[in-house]
């Protein structure tokens, strides 16, 4: 019980020599996140920023007709937040969370003051932003050119990569929230899949029969992200 409570579940609180991660380990609370719960809204003042374990956040920018598109997804390998070190205090986005589980929360200005000091959490905050941006790029990319098809494996592929276990929990709807695109859209492309013996789809799970199936009918934008990441950050990961 004492591993599944600790915050170094995370991949930069790992990171951390001992004497950075014992200035912040105090401070860290864990909680429980539900799915659909908002961590930031957009335009509002960031208080805290969250260390997620085993749960998934969406990073999405909402039009003034309610509209949504997800921009990045973030879980175990980074932090919610990083307009407050970064010094924007807000963003245009909304954080979701899109798979419910826990994360360990922080106040801005602890983590602010561990940033200024130009310690290994700065060095890992900045090559996790670069990730991130890399990912938000390259999803923008794929909105436009590839396929709903490539798009759906892009977002089923990077969720997987993030949880533990091959199955999720999320509508159709909410999918399609997620890509910017019609339900009707997700329903046609979801069949496509199951069809092909990749996924199978029921009552608001998907479980992945075929990653292997996925990975070989995904657009490169997945593999753009993947290496990126792991060129950035893999290096750093701790046990």
């Amino acid at each position: 019980m004492a591993l599944r409570q600790d915050p170094r579940q995370n991949h930069l609180l790992a990171a951390l020599p001992t004497d950075e991660y014992q200035r912040l380990a105090p401070h860290l609370k864990r909680v429980e996140l539900t799915l659909g719960e908002s961590l930031a809204e957009s335009g509002k003042v960031m208080r805290h920023v969250y260390f997620p374990v085993d749960c998934i956040v969406s990073l999405l920018c909402v039009m003034d007709d309610g509209d949504s598109t997800e921009i990045a997804v973030v879980a175990g390998e980074g932090i919610v937040g990083i307009a407050l070190f970064m010094g924007g205090e807000s963003t245009p986005s909304r954080a979701i969370v899109q798979s419910a589980g826990s994360a360990y929360r922080l106040d801005g200005q602890l983590l602010k003051d561990e940033f200024d000091r130009a310690s290994t959490l700065q060095y890992l905050l900045l090559r996790y932003t670069q990730a991130l941006i890399t990912q938000m790029a390259q999803t923008a990319v794929c909105n436009r050119h590839h396929s709903l098809d490539q798009q759906l494996c892009r977002w089923l592929l990077l969720s997987l990569d993030r949880l533990p276990v091959n199955e999720l929990v999320m509508t159709q709807e909410l999918i399609a929230n997620m890509l910017g695109v019609r339900r009707e859209g997700v329903t046609e492309a979801a069949g496509k899949l199951q069809r092909a013996g990749l996924i199978s789809y029921r009552r608001g799970h998907i479980s992945i029969l075929d990653r292997p199936g996925l990975e070989e009918r995904v657009c490169e934008c997945y593999t753009v992200v993947k290496k990126e990441y792991d060129r950035l950050l893999s290096h750093h990961r701790r046990g």
